[in-house]
Order: structure tokens, then C-alpha cells, then sequence
């Protein structure tokens, strides 16, 4: 496979089973695609393209989508025997650069010349986990997790194995600060808990958020903040008793997290919170969530079950959900999440599933009235 290779449009269009909104399948190749991992916008070139990842002729490589006209050019010629982790790759919010992980190795890749470079390689003794680029475009943050591979077995990317086994080791961890432009990368967190879900604010460069990972019953506390000009880290959100919160993500001000849940009754939970844990929003109903994201907490979307399902907080209330689009996703591995996030303007869903046996990656329109799509259980 070469880099620069043009692949013609494949996408198809047509109005959804469940709810008739008009969805584009982006790819249709007998591989499997897929786009980032849902805290990581993919998006580049003034938002006319789009960072995907397919399994084409043996290998796993990175394409550039054009959202105009679905051609996708292959940004990166990984050879058939090279693991890349292209779900954690992140996109420079200020220059036309993404940066992921091969192996040990952070490597920076140019989109336009498709030029690479190497920015960082990882430890001996330890693996990566979710890459993330400061609001400021630089630095590439990173948490880094002690290689426990000779004491259990671990593939965490296919069906969580040794999930449960790395928490209970307290897996010496660290967060990492590269610089984009070179430089020596800083070790700006460490403890002895398995750090997971790095995740930098997009619009403060001082603030990331990380996760104590682990089953959410059995964590001290999922979700805490660090400030990056003074070292200093904190619970965001406290876990309250026996309830699970987590999968937390910023919001578009890049000040609010949100996340979802479960309470010790068995029923979900979703909310909202200021990285300071003041403007807390939070509710309570029975349905399930699946992974949400929204980009202000109006409308949120999950995956779970076999729809993207969509909630609108109105007046301080939660209406839903609704159906926005079915996906009928496995869910069988990590590349095959459904994922769902907003398009950065909120017109669209992005999510991958694999329907028809291969994964492949979706948008889905978001309609004017949040009344028009079908209530959770109702057919068209």
C-alpha cells in the first residue's frame, strides 16, 4: 500500500428504518473502518475532511476523507504485520497534524505532505494509552500504563482480557507532556492506580482530565481533573456510595464534563459538571446509555442497544430518548464501538458499525424537531 493513493467514493445514502433521517455510509470496503475514539474529533482541513481508519490489504492504515466528495487518501503505509492504534490517534487543533501510536512509538504525521517524524517513544516496561493534543496545539499528552503482559494475559482492545486483572495490580502509571515541536517530554502525573482516558479541555491548554480505571463499582473515583501550570489533581464529579459514574468528555466550552452512569438501584444516570464540580446537572430514568457525547449538553446521544439514541435537556428537564438512527453494531471489539459523537456544528451523528458484517463509518442528520424522531420502542 502506498501513501497519497486516492480511493474513489463509496459512500451510499439512504433514509433510516427507524426514525427516516437521512444517513451516509462514508466507507463500504470488505474491511473493517473506523473513526476515532469518541473524545477525539477527527476532523481537519477547515472540517472538510475527516481522520478514518481501515483494514485494507492486510494492514491497518490511516485516510483522509473529503467530506464533499467521499474520495479518501491514505495518509500512512503501514506494513501487514505493524499494530498502529489509530482510535487514539489526535488531530492539532492548530495546524494540519495528527499524531498516534505504533507500538512504542508517537509519530507525527504532516496531512497535507504526509511527512512523519517520530515526537516520543514510550518506555521500556510500559504500553500507551489515549493520545490527546493541548487546546494550544503544543503538547500531546498521553497517560503511560506499566506492561503487565508477562504476569497475565492481556488484550484489552478485544473483549477487555486482563481488564479486571490490571486494576487489582495497581499498574504504576504516569501522564506524559510532549512537546509537539520537540523538546524533553514531562511526567506531569504518577501514581500506583491504572490511569486510563486522558483527556485534554479544547479550549484551556492547563487542564486535562483523567480516569482511575477499573470496574466503576470497585474505583476510589472515576473522573478527576488536573491542572497542568500546577501539578495539582481532583476528584471531578465524587463518586457518591455505590454508584458508577464515568466515560466522562469535555464539552465544547472546554470547561464542563459530562459523563453517564449508574446508581446502586440499577438505574442510569447522565449529567454535567464544571471542572471546579460547581453547576452540577444530573438525572436520573430507566432507559440505558450506552457511550453519550454531546457538544453543550441540549442534545446527547448514546449507543446502547441496537440505536443511536438521542436526549434533549430542555428547562432543566431530560426528554427521551429518542431514536435518531438504527446501527445495529456488534460491538465486538474496541475498532467496532459504535461510539457516537456530535459533528462539531451538532448537524450530525458520527458513529461506526458493523450492520452488515464489516465495520464501516456512518453520519446521520440531525433534524430540526427533536420531535420528529420516534420515541425508544416505536417503529416507523
Amino acid at each position: 500500500m502506498s501513501k497519497g493513493r486516492v480511493w474513489p467514493a463509496e459512500w451510499r445514502a439512504y433514509d433510516d428504518p427507524v426514525s427516516g433521517v437521512r444517513v451516509r455510509q462514508l466507507t463500504r470496503h470488505k474491511a473493517h473502518s473506523h473513526h476515532l475514539y469518541f473524545t477525539n474529533p477527527g476532523w481537519y482541513g477547515g472540517g472538510r475532511r475527516l481522520l478514518v481508519a481501515s483494514d485494507r490489504e492486510n494492514a491497518s492504515n490511516l485516510f483522509g476523507l473529503d467530506l464533499d466528495t467521499g474520495e479518501m487518501r491514505q495518509l500512512t503505509a503501514h506494513a501487514p504485520d505493524e499494530e498502529p492504534n489509530f482510535l487514539a490517534t489526535t488531530v492539532n487543533p492548530t495546524r494540519e497534524e495528527a499524531y498516534f501510536g505504533c507500538g512504542r512509538r508517537v509519530t507525527a504525521l504532516d496531512l497535507e505532505t504526509l511527512e512523519q517524524r517520530p515526537l516520543w517513544e514510550v518506555p521500556e516496561g510500559f504500553r500507551r494509552s489515549m493520545l490527546n493534543t493541548t487546546a494550544d496545539g503544543r503538547h500531546v499528552c498521553l497517560g503511560i500504563v506499566e506492561d503487565l503482559a508477562g504476569r497475565f494475559r492481556l488484550d484489552l482492545g478485544h473483549g477487555y482480557v486482563g481488564f479486571r486483572e490490571t486494576f487489582e495490580a495497581k499498574p504504576d502509571c504516569r501522564i506524559v507532556r510532549v512537546p509537539v515541536d520537540g523538546g524533553k517530554a514531562e511526567t506531569v502525573w504518577q501514581e500506583a492506580c491504572w490511569i486510563g482516558h486522558v483527556n485534554t479541555s479544547p479550549t484551556r491548554a492547563d487542564l486535562l482530565s483523567f480516569c482511575h480505571e477499573g470496574p466503576w463499582d470497585r474505583v476510589d473515583n472515576r473522573i478527576w481533573g488536573l491542572d497542568l501550570s500546577t501539578g495539582r489533581a481532583w476528584a471531578v464529579r465524587p463518586r457518591e456510595g455505590d454508584e458508577s459514574p464515568g466515560h466522562e468528555y469535555w464539552l465544547a466550552d472546554g470547561e464542563t464534563m459530562a459523563y453517564h452512569g449508574r446508581r446502586p438501584d440499577g438505574s442510569s444516570l447522565m449529567g454535567r459538571i464544571r471542572y471546579d464540580n460547581s453547576e452540577r446537572l444530573e438525572f436520573a430514568f430507566s432507559e440505558e446509555t450506552g457511550h453519550t457525547h454531546s457538544n453543550d449538553f441540549s442534545l446527547v446521544v448514546g449507543d446502547a442497544g441496537s440505536v443511536v439514541r438521542m436526549w434533549r435537556v430542555r428547562n432543566g428537564n431530560l426528554e427521551g430518548p429518542r431514536v435518531l438512527a438504527e446501527h445495529r453494531g456488534s460491538k465486538h471489539v474496541q475498532a467496532l464501538h459504535v461510539h457516537p459523537r456530535f459533528t462539531p456544528d451538532g448537524s450530525e451523528v458520527l458513529y461506526t458499525a458493523d450492520p452488515q458484517g464489516y465495520g464501516n463509518v456512518y453520519l446521520a442528520q440531525v433534524p430540526a424537531s427533536y420531535e420528529s424522531l420516534p420515541a425508544l420502542g416505536e417503529a416507523r
